[in-house]
């Protein structure tokens, strides 16, 4: 993944960050663009996306009779969940190809919903891991890659962290998803270039 790319949603994840009230877990999402060639995914650049859960009726028929049921109530709050506007996606499918470039997953932010959000949420804590709901939506999708950014605040600083994940296997959504070795790739001389630490989940 390109630093500038990543550097893109951190900024963005930040300041939803700062906007997150124990009602509402606000999302940050965007669709990761580059290209993919002898098994090795390089993310270039991303396409940021609106979230059409509210107004989309698959999207809400999805959420009533689906996720809802399965993942709990929690996601009955129309500020957790993500369905990418169609127009969107559209959109970014057609600036990628014209630049030789494809649509290759996703990336999304998790809070520290369990140190913030309230009480009745907190005993399932996130990090950089997928959720129950995150294997469903990236087997859904069965995009080849899907990178978690975890923020948390600590002592009034932000810190994050990354892991990138395949969707389960075709046919055993059961099965969870494959984490994948994530690499940043950093501008030489660039003094915001950022060391990357590993995280076994």
């Amino acid at each position: 993944m390109d630093d500038q790319a990543l550097t893109a949603f951190l900024v963005a994840a930040s300041a939803e960050y700062d906007r997150i009230t124990p009602q509402e877990p606000l999302p940050c999402f965007a669709l990761l663009v580059g290209t993919e060639e002898d098994g090795v995914i390089h993310v270039e650049r991303l396409a940021f996306a609106g979230n059409a859960r509210v107004r989309d009726p698959a999207a809400r028929r999805e959420f009533a009779e689906s996720i809802v049921p399965t993942y709990g109530s929690m996601y009955e709050n129309e500020s957790r969940g993500w369905w990418v506007d169609s127009r969107d996606l559209l959109r970014a499918s057609r600036e990628a190809e014209s630049e030789g470039l494809e649509l290759l997953g996703s990336i999304h932010m998790h809070p520290d919903w369990h140190r913030i959000g309230p009480p009745q949420e907190r005993s399932m804590t996130l990090s950089e891991c997928p959720t129950p709901m995150d294997d469903y939506v990236f087997a859904s999708t069965a995009w080849p890659v899907n990178i978690i950014c975890y923020l948390e605040r600590r002592g009034g600083a932000l810190y994050h962290a990354l892991a990138a994940w395949a969707p389960p296997p075709p046919g055993h959504p059961g099965a969870g998803c494959q984490e994948l070795p994530l690499r940043v790739r950093a501008v030489p001389g660039d003094p915001r270039s950022l060391e990357a630490e590993a995280v076994v989940c």
